[in-house]
């Protein structure tokens, strides 16, 4: 139970500093060179200067702020598209069956055969840095977990009964997909939208590390880290406070997902509500 609320704290927290983030505007990127590697005082709690300030006197707290918005647009937009684009194509296939299950299953066994960072990072590091190519560069590699799951969710329910009903009523194939397929696997794909979520936010912090995502003067958490890890000894706040910010955001959002899997298993919670 609390690592329900725990988790759900830290994701609500998240939205919050996202939201605020359109209040801070370019503030956090003014150049203070009085207050360059400040650390975080007590003096100064309620403060912009809370969690100290950079190497160029920027405030830290406004600047992980800003990195929070940065790293929830790139979650939902990377969710959002392969979502679509992969439930879509997915749900098709399982549905359609014979040559064109078999063609689209071999293209979706092809983007596995690389492994996802790396070739979202060459898919980045050719389209050139930028917020909008690294949502594109994940989105490639990340409609094919979710073309998967529809496809074998779809794959067990097109002999059902009711789907055999509108098939002999003559109900069209996508009203079909939409109205008697997709809402059947809408759990699983929440389930899995939420373990995208978090692996969306580390691959941005990954690619923004490298140099392949979010440019200065934007803030990223990836971003800060790789800028503090030159003065990791003198100013160890400027890489611990983007680091655990974005450990506890990818682990509070694992544990919803693996809290609503739980709750959608049937046994799992029959043998609960038995102890």
């Amino acid at each position: 139970m609390m690592l329900k609320y725990f988790s759900y704290s830290v994701v609500v927290v998240w939205l919050l500093m996202a939201c605020a983030g359109f209040f801070i505007g370019d503030h956090a990127n003014n150049v203070v060179l009085s207050q360059f590697l400040a650390p975080p005082s007590t003096q100064t709690f309620l403060s912009s200067q809370a969690l100290g300030a950079d190497e160029l006197g920027r405030p830290v707290l406004e600047r992980l702020i800003l990195g929070a918005q940065t790293s929830l647009f790139v979650a939902i937009g990377v969710v959002f598209f392969s979502a679509i684009i992969g439930t879509t194509i997915g749900i098709y296939s399982g549905y359609m069956g014979g040559l064109t299950d078999k063609v689209i299953t071999k293209i979706i066994d092809v983007f596995l055969a690389f492994p996802g960072l790396l070739l979202a990072i060459a898919l980045a590091a050719i389209l050139g840095p930028g917020i909008e190519n690294v949502v594109f560069a994940l989105v490639v590699v990340g409609w094919v977990g979710y073309a998967r799951l529809a496809r074998a969710q779809t794959l067990s329910l097109r002999h059902r009964e009711h789907i055999l009903a509108a098939r002999s009523l003559g109900v069209s194939t996508p009203l079909m997909l939409y109205r008697h397929v997709l809402p059947l696997i809408l759990a699983p794909l929440g389930v899995e939208a939420t373990f995208g979520i978090a692996g969306a936010v580390i691959s941005e912090a990954g690619l923004s590390f490298l140099g392949l995502g979010v440019q200065p003067p934007d803030a990223s958490w990836g971003s800060m880290i790789k800028e503090g890890t030159r003065y990791l000894l003198m100013a160890p706040h400027l890489v611990l406070a983007p680091g655990i910010a974005l450990m506890l955001v990818v682990l509070a959002v694992n544990l919803i997902g693996d809290q609503w899997r739980d709750y959608l298993d049937v046994k799992s919670r029959s043998s609960n509500t038995r102890k």
